[in-house]
C-alpha cells in the first residue's frame, strides 16, 4: 500500500492516500533469503560538446575543459525479493522531475521498480547540468549524454549480479572537515542581501570569527562489497563534506569524489579487469566544508586539496573494513515516503524591496551588497512557485546497515541526530539524493540566519528538517521490525 503525506507544520499532519510505498523490496523474513547478490558498474558521462556553463555559482562559468572525468556509479543489491541500486552521479545536484524519469527508463530496462533506486549527486561544483532543457546544442547533447549514462549504470549493474559479500565499517577523518558558518567579533557582520543583519556568517573571515555555530561530522562511513572469493567488487563510502574545490576556473572536475574513486582500487588490491566501482557520496554536509579557517593549512597548487581528502578518505575506507566481519546473507529491504511541504514565501514587504531592486539602474544596485540584486530575483521567483515541494524520503537497510536518504544539502546536525537515534548500529544519510530542493537548516540555525537560511538558498518551510526527520525514523523503524 501506499502512504502519501500532507505535512504543514511538524504539529500538522494529514493523509492525502492510503496507499503506502513499502513496495516488493519491503523488508524480507529470513526465510526469504537466498543469500546476496551484487553488480557494479561505473559510466563515464564526461561531457564532450562544447561550450558548455558549470553549475555552482552566482554567475553563468564557461568551462574550458577537462581535468578529470565524470562518472554515474552504481550498485546493485540483492537478496531473495529484496533488491536496492545505489547510483552516485558527479553532479552538483539534480532535479526530481529529472530522476524520475531516469528510474523510469530504468524500470522500464530492467524489471526493478522505481522505488527501488537511490539516486544521488555528489554536489561536485565542477560539472554541468544534466536537466538543461535546451533542445539544441552541447546542453542538450550532455544532457542526453548523461541521462542516458545514469540508466546505463543502473542496467549494467543489475545485468553484473553475481554471488557477493558484504563487509561494513566506518572511521574518521576530523581534519577536513571544517563548520563554515561563525559567529562573528562585535560590529564586524555585514549586512545581508535583505538589507537585514544575521547572527552568524558563512565563510568569514578570518580575523572576524569567534567560534563555529554548529559541530562537524567526521565519519567516513563504508560498504565493503566483494565476490564470494573475496575479489574487490565495489566500495560505497560516506562523508559529510562539501566539495573542496581549489582548481583552474572553468575545468569540469569530479573534485574529491572522482579522485577518491580512482585511487581506491590501489586501497583494496583490484585488478584493472576486475571493473571494481568505488563511490563516494556526499553526507550532510550543508554547512561544513574544506577551508581553512584557522589558517594552519600550507598554500596548495590546483587540485592539490582534492588529492589529499580524497587519500584521506581512502586511507580511512581501508581501515574501516580491515577486520569487519563478512556477510552473505544481508537481508535487503528499502522503504520509500513521499512527503509534502509547504514552500517558503516572501513577505509583501520582501516582496515590494525586491521590485525596487530589479528597477534600479546600474550604478544603484552597485552600491548594494553583492548578491543583493540575485536575491532579489529569487524572491520574486519564489513569490511565483508552487505553494507545495513533494519531496522523497527512502531508508533502506543492508543487514544490520542503515542508509537514509533527504533531497537537500542536508545541515550536519540533522545527519548526527538520525545516527543517534537510529535503530540500527550503522547509519548515514546521503544528501542530494532523489531529487535537489536547495539547503536544509534545522531550526535553531534559522534562527541564526546566514546564507544558508535566506529565502531562495533554502526553499522550504523552517520546521522541514524535522518533519522529515520523523518520518526517516519512523521509516527506520518499519524496517526494523521487519513489517
Amino acid at each position: 500500500m501506499k502512504l502519501r503525506f500532507s505535512l504543514l507544520s511538524k504539529c500538522t499532519a494529514f493523509t492525502l492516500a492510503t496507499t503506502s510505498l513499502l513496495h516488493a523490496a519491503a523488508p524480507l523474513k529470513a526465510a526469504e533469503a537466498t543469500g546476496l547478490q551484487a553488480g557494479a558498474a561505473a559510466v563515464d558521462i564526461t561531457p564532450d560538446q562544447w561550450p558548455l556553463s558549470l553549475r555552482g555559482s552566482f554567475s553563468p562559468r564557461s568551462s574550458a575543459g577537462v581535468n578529470d572525468p565524470l562518472h554515474a556509479r552504481a550498485v546493485a543489491l540483492k537478496n531473495g525479493e529484496g533488491k536496492v541500486v545505489i547510483v552516485i552521479v558527479d553532479n552538483l545536484g539534480i532535479g526530481r522531475e529529472t530522476l524520475d524519469e531516469v528510474k523510469k527508463r530504468a524500470a522500464e530496462a530492467t524489471g526493478w521498480k522505481p522505488e527501488e533506486m537511490l539516486i544521488a549527486a555528489t554536489h561536485t561544483h565542477t560539472a554541468p547540468s544534466i536537466s538543461s532543457t535546451s533542445a539544441i546544442g552541447a546542453q542538450a547533447a550532455y544532457r542526453d549524454k548523461s541521462q542516458g549514462g545514469i540508466v546505463k549504470a543502473i542496467v549494467d549493474a543489475v545485468a553484473k549480479l553475481q554471488p557477493a559479500t558484504i563487509a561494513f565499517g566506518s572511521d574518521n577523518v576530523p581534519d577536513e572537515v571544517k563548520n563554515r558558518r561563525h559567529f562573528l567579533k562585535e560590529g564586524t557582520m555585514p549586512v545581508n542581501p535583505f538589507g537585514e543583519y544575521d547572527k552568524v556568517k558563512t565563510n568569514a573571515g578570518r580575523a572576524d570569527i569567534l567560534k563555529p555555530a554548529g559541530p562537524t561530522d567526521p565519519e567516513v562511513a563504508v560498504l565493503d562489497v566483494r565476490t564470494r572469493k573475496r575479489r574487490p567488487l565495489a566500495f560505497l563510502a560516506n562523508y559529510s563534506l562539501h566539495y573542496v574545490g581549489g582548481m583552474k576556473e572553468g575545468t569540469v572536475s569530479a573534485d574529491y569524489f572522482g579522485e577518491y574513486a580512482r585511487i581506491m582500487p590501489s586501497r583494496v588490491g583490484s585488478k584493472p579487469e576486475e571493473e571494481f566501482v568505488a563511490m563516494m557520496s556526499n553526507g550532510t554536509s550543508g554547512d561544513i566544508n574544506n577551508i581553512d579557517f584557522d589558517q594552519t593549512r600550507p598554500p596548495r597548487e590546483p587540485f592539490e586539496q582534492i588529492r589529499l581528502v580524497a587519500a584521506k578518505c581512502a586511507d580511512a575506507s581501508w581501515r574501516a573494513t580491515k577486520s569487519a566481519e563478512r556477510q552473505e546473507n544481508p537481508r535487503i529491504a528499502i522503504v520509500q515516503r513521499e512527503v509534502i511541504l509547504q514552500r517558503r514565501k516572501p513577505t509583501p514587504e520582501m516582496l515590494e524591496r525586491a521590485k525596487k531592486i530589479v528597477a534600479m539602474t546600474k550604478e544603484e544596485k552597485a552600491k548594494l551588497e553583492g548578491r543583493t540584486e540575485n536575491y532579489a530575483y529569487r524572491t520574486l521567483s519564489a513569490a511565483e512557485a508552487p505553494e507545495t515541494m513533494p519531496v522523497l524520503l527512502q531508508a533502506l537497510c543492508i543487514g544490520d546497515q542503515s542508509i537514509v536518504t533527504m533531497p537537500f544539502e542536508v545541515f550536519v546536525e540533522i545527519g548526527l541526530e538520525i545516527k543517534k537515534k537510529s535503530p540500527f548500529p550503522r547509519t548515514f544519510m546521503i544528501e542530494l539524493a532523489n531529487g535537489a530542493g536547495g539547503y536544509l537548516p534545522t531550526p535553531a540555525q534559522h534562527e541564526l540566519g546566514g546564507y544558508e537560511t535566506w529565502l531562495g538558498t533554502n526553499n522550504v518551510q523552517k520546521d522541514a528538517s524535522e518533519i522529515m526527520t520523523k518520518h526517516l525514523m519512523e521509516m527506520l523503524a518499519e524496517l526494523k521490525a521487519g513489517k
